[in-house]
Parts: C-alpha cells; structure tokens; sequence
C-alpha cells in the first residue's frame, strides 16, 4: 500500500515535470527553425552519436564558434521498467569540443511481478567530449577520428541504488559515470547508386554504470566494449536515410544483485536527415535490452526484448 502511494506521488511529479521540460523544449526547437545550419544529431545521453553509443565527432558546425544543439528523447523500456523521456541541450565549442546536460524523466511501469518500483523518478546527466585526432589527420584517408569523453550522472535511484524511501533534491540517490574512447570513421562509397557512405564506429568505456543508469549502479568499474556500422543512403531532394546498428556490452550485475544477468545491448535504428539547409535530425530505434535475466525461462523476465525509440535533434 505504501509503495503505491508512493509510486503514485512519483508519477504526478514525473508528468508534470516532464510537461514543463517539453514545454521548454518546443519554445527552443520552433525559435531554431529560423536559423539554418548543418544538421547534428545527439544520441540518447545527450552527446553526439548513434542510438544509445557515442562519435567521435563534435556538435561543431562550419564558421560558429559555438553551437548548440537541443534534442528530444523517448523510449518504451516495456510494462516492467516503465517508459523513459529525455530532454538535451549540447554546446560545441570550435571543432573539436562539446559539452552538455540531459535530464532523464521516467515513468513507472505496472508489472504483476512487483518489481516495476525498483526504477524510480530520473536523474541529471552531464557529459563532455575532446577530439584528440581529426579525421584524415596528417592528409591521410584512413585515420579515423578520436575522441575522449565522459559521463557523470547523478541522483541515480534505480534498481540496487534504491533503498525504499521516496527522496528528491539532487543530494539523494547515487552517482555514476563513463570515461570512453571512441574511433569513427566515415567511408565515402562511390557508383554505388544510391548508397552515399559507410560510418563505421568503435570504442571502449569505463563504467561503473549499469544498462546507462537506468539499471542504476555496478559493483565496481569495468571496462566495455562498443561498436556501430551505420549506412546512408541518398534521399529525394538531397535528403539523407541511414540505417545502422549497435552493440554496446554492459556490466554483468547490477550492484545488491549478483544473480542478475544483463546481456549486451543491441540496437537497430534509423536516422532521417530531410535537407542539407536545416539541422534537423530524426531517429527511430529498436532496442534489445533484456528479457529473463534470472531462473531461466520460468525466472525474473524484464520484458525488454525489443523496445521501441525514437529521438529528435536539432542545432542552430
């Protein structure tokens, strides 16, 4: 009875934070449709990226020395987890910086299992990243770009970090982070018809994350590997559609839950890029999170298997 009324109190002050930060949200995105500039695209933290792993390329655009970039996030983790929103605003700095801050709403799931409260209200992201080596450095066509970057999220209260109690303020709940290096390489394709370019990415991250933060904490840090292959295709009036893929290796066991099993995280996604004269960037995704992750086939079943996604960024 007590978690229900919390877990109720919880989703009134998720929905109406989560309005206001929409709210915020529109007002930026319809005062950006004035400008035009190249398009950027944020993956789900906030940083430029696929999906969910990040490039190795910066919010940066052609003649501003600083540009922002605002970003709109969802994804459906299913009835166990609940749903997640995300609003982002990234700055690049030059040609080779950016940085930026991401809030993440949920939304409680409902599942007869009972252990839909483990995921709590959302939490604060901030990340930033330096390309140490531009694509093509040195006149060359094969170095690929470089860069560093982390993630610092805080006031993290799911799963093991959760201990019972409503809290709010950001003194409360955990925190967590990724250091990460990231290689991209973009591949131009010739006489191909309409196939324009192969993106190919890889890196590797320290995290003591797990599932990103919404699987809350890790035991301890670990080092994971990612990667992602990306296809663009020319569209009607210089539109750009490219599909990819990624994988993105997790932390085996959330922290306070050593027999939990969480597998490696797949995503196939979409990226719409409608004109060369906006800055506009449209993703669809399908991600494979986690199904039963304990006791088989008869065990713990987090109805994660194919969730869907979708992001919208725009930079002015």
């Amino acid at each position: 009875m007590i978690l229900h009324t919390i877990a109720d109190r919880e989703k009134r002050t998720q929905h109406y934070g989560f309005c206001v930060a929409a709210a915020l949200f529109t007002i930026m995105l319809v005062t950006c449709l004035t400008t035009s500039v190249h398009a950027q695209a944020l993956g789900w933290e906030g940083e430029t990226g696929v999906f969910v792993t990040p490039l190795a390329y910066t919010a940066s655009a052609e003649g501003q020395k600083f540009h922002p970039v605002v970003a709109y996030h969802y994804l459906d983790a299913g009835p166990v987890i609940g749903q997640f929103h995300e609003t982002s605003i990234e700055m690049g700095v030059g040609k080779r910086f950016e940085f930026g801050y991401t809030r993440e709403f949920h939304v409680f799931g409902n599942d007869p299992q009972g252990v839909s409260y483990l995921w709590q209200d959302g939490f604060d992201i901030f990340n930033g990243k330096v390309n140490v080596i531009p694509e093509n450095y040195g006149k060359t066509k094969w170095v690929p770009a470089i860069s560093v970057g982390f993630m610092a999220r805080t006031n993290d209260r799911n799963v093991g970090n959760y201990d019972g109690t409503l809290k709010s303020g950001l003194t409360n709940g955990k925190s967590n982070g990724d250091i990460y290096v990231a290689a991209t390489k973009l591949v131009p394709v010739k006489n191909a018809g309409p196939l324009a370019a192969v993106v190919l990415n890889a890196g590797v991250r320290g995290t003591d994350a797990e599932l990103w933060g919404m699987g809350g904490n890790a035991p301890d840090w670990e080092a994971r590997a990612y990667g992602a292959v990306a296809f663009a295709f020319k569209g009607p009036d210089k539109s750009l559609i490219i599909f990819g893929s990624e994988a993105s290796q997790q932390p085996h066991h959330p922290l306070g839950f050593s027999a939990l099993n969480i597998p490696t995280t797949l995503t196939y996604c979409a990226r719409v890029v409608p004109s060369p004269k906006h800055k506009l960037n449209v993703d669809f995704g399908v991600a494979q999170i986690a199904g039963y992750v304990m006791g088989g086939s008869t065990g713990l079943n987090l109805k994660a298997r194919h969730q869907v996604g979708a992001q919208v960024s725009y930079g002015f």
